[in-house]
Formats: C-alpha cells, structure tokens, sequence
C-alpha cells in the first residue's frame, strides 16, 4: 500500500495551452508562447513555492509533456511535482497500453516517476483501473486519480484499488462558476466525507471569466475556445462584472476572484499558465478570502446565465 502522503498544492499549474504551436491565434487556445516566457513563467513558480504542474499526453499529443520536461529540466526532481494522464481514446492495442503511454510520457518529461497519474476520462473503469496498481508498486507512479468520472465510476475504481491496498488519492473534474455539476452530483460532498482532494480544471473557463475578453475583445479567432465561447460573451458580462468588484478592494481581477472561489468550495484551482504575470495573480488568488455572501451573489447570477459549457470528452456526472 502506497504510505506515502500526496502533498496537495493550493492550486496547480496547467500546461493545457503548452500543447499549441505557441502562435498567436493557432491551435486550441491561441495563446502567444515563448520558451524565454515559460523559462521566466517556471523561475516564478519556483520562487512563489507553486510546485505541482499538470498535463497530458493529449495536450499537443506530446508536446506539453516535452515542452514541461525541458523547462524543468534546472530544478531538482524533488523541487516539483509532475502530474499527468493516461487516455484511453489514445491508447495503443497491446496487453500493457497504459504502461507504455506512461513510459513515453516519462521520457518526455525527462523523469523516472511520476507525483499523480490519472485516468483521463472513464472509457472503461473495469479494464484501466486495474493497469494502475503494477504501476503503483513498480515506484513510476507515486500516486492516483480520477478525471472526468461520475460518482458511480469513482466509488467503482476505489473498490477496485482497494482490493490491492490502494485507494482514489484525487479527483479532477471540469468546475466552475458556470459549471457546477460535481457539486450538485454530490462528487464534492463524496470527496470532502472520504479526504479525497479535488482538482479542478476550466475554473476560468479558458479564459471567458477571466474579464480579458468581451463582444468588443474577444477569444482569438480561428481557436477551439473562441467557438465555444465567443458567442456567450455578452452574457457574462454581469458575472465578470461582479467578479472585478469583489476583487477591486485587494486589486484583484476577475479571474483572481474566480480561482478564490473555487479555493473557497474547497478545491484545488488548475491555473492555465502561459505567461509570468500568471504567477503574480495566483498568488493573489490564494490570498482572498470570498464571504459566504460572495460566493452566495456569484452563484446566483450565475446559475441564471442560460449557457453550457460542458466539453464534448465530458461524461454526464449525474448519470
């Protein structure tokens, strides 16, 4: 059995836009990169004590994964925490699929192990759950969880981990302001009754809560999330207007108080970091303290904005 506790960050830094080419306005998000703004993005995050970084072989299938390893490569293993996923869709044919996608994904990040190894989506909970206990006990994965399960195939994978002395350690689920649907599942509530941190993804729904874009500005076009989201724009104005006042009193931005409410329901907030000014406003983030008031006004005008922004790889969790 794995004795080793996870050591779980207030927030965790998301290399999901490191996957595009790196020019402005290509691939899923369009997002400008640079490898001198990543160098400065990770020196940043080291200084700041931010340590857990996440990605998945199908972010630029490969090249997150390579572009982390070889930021990183000037830390100490033991300085930061790699978290990345095993997705079935991508998987190859052979009897031990998982463990040779882990495999590719150890050499691309230029380490032996990995801190959290997930399952990216539950395609089959009866035949990927399993793979993961020999790599448990080979060392290469120090720890496991769950992404994008309903409460049914969580409570079904930790059944079977248990029965080799392992357990679910994290859950990570797409959640937001205008995404509530783990909450209101009951997958929260599961995680909080059996201390099973919970991680969530697309807080800042990439970038439309975060108040940089509007009608008149807005996602880059050409780019997946300007397909999703460009058209919605002008609805949440009153959400991201609110979110700008809570925050003007610290001289915080939206998105600072958006990721301080989901560290206020009690996750731990997957920050998108592209650029160093995104270490500064993490940092910020966990220092707001939202009242039970401002969590309560944010959820109201947002549970009346008529959009959906569930992904199309997104299970229905109340099912």
């Amino acid at each position: 059995m794995n004795v080793v506790k996870m050591n779980v960050p207030p927030v965790a830094l998301g290399t999901w836009a490191w996957g595009d080419s790196g020019e402005r306005g290509d691939g899923y998000f369009g997002s400008a990169l640079t490898r001198a703004g990543l160098d400065e993005l990770a020196k940043q995050a080291h200084g700041a004590a931010l340590t857990m970084w996440d990605t998945a072989v199908v972010y630029g299938m490969g090249r997150a994964e390579s572009l982390l390893g070889d930021v990183l490569k000037r830390y100490a293993r033991n300085e930061y925490q790699l978290s990345t996923k095993f997705t079935p869709q991508v998987a190859g044919h052979g009897d031990n699929a998982m463990a040779e996608m882990l495999e590719k994904s150890l050499e691309r990040l230029g380490t032996d192990y990995v801190d959290l190894y997930w399952i990216h989506n539950p395609a089959d909970v009866e035949k990927w759950t399993p793979d993961l206990i020999p790599l448990l006990q080979s060392g290469k994965v120090r720890h496991v969880g769950v992404s994008n399960h309903n409460l049914r195939d969580i409570e079904r994978a930790n059944q079977i981990l248990g029965e080799s002395g392992f357990r679910v350690e994290a859950v990570q689920n797409h959640f937001s302001l205008l995404y509530r649907d783990s909450e209101e599942a009951g997958l929260l509530q599961y995680c909080r009754d059996h201390g099973i941190p919970f991680f969530a993804y697309m807080v800042l729904e990439q970038g439309a809560l975060s108040g940089q874009y509007s009608p008149d500005h807005p996602m880059p076009e050409g780019t997946n999330r300007a397909k999703a989201y460009n058209a919605m724009l002008p609805l949440l104005k009153e959400l991201t207007s609110k979110l700008g006042q809570i925050g003007e009193p610290a001289g915080a931005n939206p998105a600072e108080v958006a990721t301080a409410w989901a560290l206020a329901k009690g996750a731990t907030p997957i920050i998108g970091v592209t650029r160093p000014g995104h270490v500064q406003g993490i940092a910020r983030a966990k220092s707001i303290r939202l009242s039970s008031d401002d969590v309560a006004q944010l959820e109201a005008i947002a549970s009346v904005i008529d959009v959906s922004t569930r992904g199309w790889w997104e299970k229905d969790l109340r099912g």
